[in-house]
């Protein structure tokens, strides 16, 4: 495989809206691309493989195994919304190449498709701290898009010079490119690397993008488990992790 490619089963949506939840901090986007694909009862319809992706096989049962790849799902809108499209996958590509060339590559895949907006899904660090109450921030493609983020309940970023690495930014950038209206919707987060907590936030946004409440059972049941464990390191160890974040720190480096 020299080259990206996107393996699909022709499929007629409607206006379609694109949620991309690729793995990166707190794994935020791989809670909440997996959580929607099980609670719509997505349908897997297209397969992106790339030589940039890691050079690995996922194992599977009996024996078995895949490549690794990113994969696109659809669900049906109700009568007269839009269409669900989620793309989730094993890996981001592992160099600057493999970045622009994958993130482009969806988003022409997507506009192809007849879609027209894009929702990325990532973690806003706020370092090493605990983060109870978790805000999610966002910027888009245009002051417009900006302003409808805004009527969901996120709070537009105001870093100037912090980075969005990875999917969560290249896929606006390219999407802004290709004349489509697109936002970064980022879960508050800080020293978890699995925070569930975060992504229950950022799913509850999505219900409103997608005007349905989504159920939220396992994502709760796993933010229990998570603030259980962290009681359990007692009070010398959560002196280090404030349950309640303020405003991020100066020296936070990236988001994604």
């Amino acid at each position: 495989m020299k080259e990206t490619k996107i393996y699909y089963k022709k499929t007629k949506l409607n206006d379609p809206i694109l949620f991309v939840g690729l793995p990166g901090i707190g794994s935020i986007g791989s809670l909440v691309a997996e959580h929607l694909r099980k609670e719509l009862k997505a349908k897997k319809f297209a397969t992106l493989y790339s030589p940039y992706f890691p050079y690995q096989i996922i194992m599977l049962k009996a024996g078995s195994f895949r490549l690794v790849s990113n994969r696109f799902y659809f669900a049906k809108g109700a009568k007269g919304k839009s269409d669900i499209v989620i793309l989730l996958g094993d890996a981001q590509p592992l160099t600057p190449e493999g970045q622009y060339e994958v993130n482009e590559k969806i988003v022409e895949f997507f506009k192809q498709l007849g879609g027209r907006r894009i929702f990325t899904i990532g973690g806003y660090s706020m370092g090493a701290q605990y983060v109870k109450s978790p805000r999610v921030f966002g910027l888009g493609t245009d002051q417009d898009t900006v302003g409808q983020i805004k009527k969901y309940g996120v709070v537009p970023t105001d870093s100037t010079g912090m980075s969005v690495l990875g999917s969560a930014g290249m896929i606006v950038a390219f999407s802004k490119k290709h004349r489509i209206s697109a936002a970064c919707i980022m879960g508050e987060t800080g020293m978890l690397d699995v925070d569930a907590n975060s992504a229950k936030a950022v799913l509850q946004v999505i219900g409103k993008v997608i005007g349905k409440e989504i159920k939220l059972g396992s994502i709760e049941k796993l933010s229990g488990e998570t603030e259980k464990m962290l009681k359990e390191l007692g009070e010398p160890q959560l002196a280090h992790f404030p349950i309640e974040a303020g405003r991020p720190k100066e020296d936070t480096s990236y988001i994604r």
